[in-house]
């Protein structure tokens, strides 16, 4: 089964908890804290893998976490940090956040990789908050959450030339002729609904990788048939072979054939229609051959048309040892997407950014840097909670809300926490 397309959830590790520890030792009074610090989280990481061809793997595992980093420890002992978690994936996978539909990584070279889930950081222990006015603090961090996200895995199969045509003009019968692929073959349409890929050795010309493209129908670039799962493949091509069933079986006009093709390649993506192609004439082992070829010789000029049979591999050689030679005269083109992103910029402050809202007497706080506070604090800790106020005061998100409408008595909502809010009043 040939998988191209994956949705997944992924989720960084959890920073392990900073502690709340004090050095006790006989003839040691008052020796101070001594709680560790939180373990990293591990990342989640996609690793390019050449061995695999498809995402067939995300399909039955669509769940990928991290594990989390240990807990500190008194004596000052950090808790060890998770080992990351590799995800193999094949060359040509992109990697889209599902929520936005940002392009984050476009992977395409053996031993690549890509951060889709950073692990958050440990939290820090009591020592890391002693100071002059509080020199033995009872309070410590909680880990920060990793980070987590649903994305798009789609993949695009990366070969030197394109095979296209319509279904049933011969493309699957000429990569079983050209290469060691062992693609289905059979004389109805649509026997191929995944790319198939084969390496193309001869001697006296430099060895390629060929991909056959499932036959396209009119309206594929709008996604008819398999149209958008089809046309993607041939994005990342230099060349086009571009095989038309001359004989014009099932009634078919092989010109129209070969003009509706490349519309519909143009109206997908404007550079397909700017790809060189070698246009085949195929099925040269029939009767109603000859008549075909003259329409399109007479269209695309003698010389820009080559006969085949893929059936009995007439003409193939002549089409192998000019696709070569075109090759070593194009430019390599780079195969990542203009619009990736590897690692996106952050804009300045929008962390620090709250916005709020109101349900009934409900008001409703989300903020990245508050979240994250809020995820790292331990409520059950008293003087944990009156560090969180006092920073939230600090900030000025009280004064924020208060301008928002919010009175004494008023219930605060940040993530899963509920308080209410109280302003003393200036006296």
């Amino acid at each position: 089964m040939f998988v191209d397309r994956a949705k997944i959830f992924v989720k960084g590790g959890d920073g392990g908890n900073g502690i709340v520890s004090f050095r006790r030792e006989k003839y040691v009074p008052m020796g101070g804290p001594d709680g560790g610090d939180g373990g990293r989280g591990g990342d989640v990481i996609f690793v390019v893998n050449t061995g695999l061809r498809t995402l067939l793997d995300f399909r039955y595992q669509q769940h990928l976490r991290a594990d989390r980093g240990d807990h500190g420890k008194g004596s000052n002992k950090h808790g060890r940090g998770a080992d990351d978690l590799l995800i193999s994936v094949p060359p040509g996978t992109q990697v889209s956040d599902e929520e936005t539909g940002q392009l984050l990584a476009d992977l395409t070279e053996e031993g690549q990789t890509f951060i889709v889930a950073k692990g958050g950081r440990g939290g820090r222990g009591n020592v890391r908050f002693s100071s002059a006015a509080d020199k033995a603090p009872k309070y410590a961090e909680k880990g920060e959450p990793g980070q987590e996200r649903w994305v798009v895995l789609e993949l695009k199969v990366i070969a030197d030339v394109g095979l296209v045509g319509f279904p049933n003009a011969g493309k699957s019968t000429f990569l079983s002729r050209v290469s060691a692929a062992k693609p289905k073959v059979a004389d109805y349409p649509f026997t191929t609904l995944a790319p198939n890929l084969g390496v193309v050795e001869m001697e006296g010309i430099t060895p390629f990788v060929i991909a056959d493209i499932p036959g396209l129908i009119g309206g594929a670039h709008q996604g008819v048939g398999l149209g958008h799962d089809f046309l993607r493949h041939v994005e990342r091509t230099r060349l086009l072979i571009h095989i038309v069933d001359a004989a014009g079986v099932d009634g078919r006009n092989p010109l129209e054939d070969y003009r509706q093709i490349n519309e519909e390649l143009r109206l997908y993506n404007a550079r397909l229609a700017g790809l060189t192609q070698i246009v085949v004439a195929n099925k040269k082992d029939l009767p109603q051959f000859d008549e075909g070829l003259a329409l399109l010789r007479q269209e695309l000029g003698e010389e820009n048309v080559l006969p085949i049979s893929a059936v009995t591999g007439e003409g193939i050689k002549e089409v192998l040892f000019r696709t070569s030679k075109l090759l070593a005269e194009l430019p390599q083109i780079p195969v990542v997407e203009d619009n990736a992103v590897f690692t996106p910029a952050p804009v300045e402050g929008e962390d620090e950014r709250i916005s709020i809202s109101r349900d009934n007497e409900t008001f409703i706080v989300s903020g990245k840097r508050l979240e994250k506070l809020v995820a790292m604090t331990d409520f059950n800790n008293e003087a944990a909670v009156k560090r969180f106020q006092r920073i939230f005061r600090v900030w000025g998100h009280e004064e924020e809300i208060k301008a928002a409408g919010a009175k004494n008595g008023d219930t605060i909502k940040i993530c899963d926490l509920e308080f209410t809010f109280w302003q003393e009043e200036d006296k």
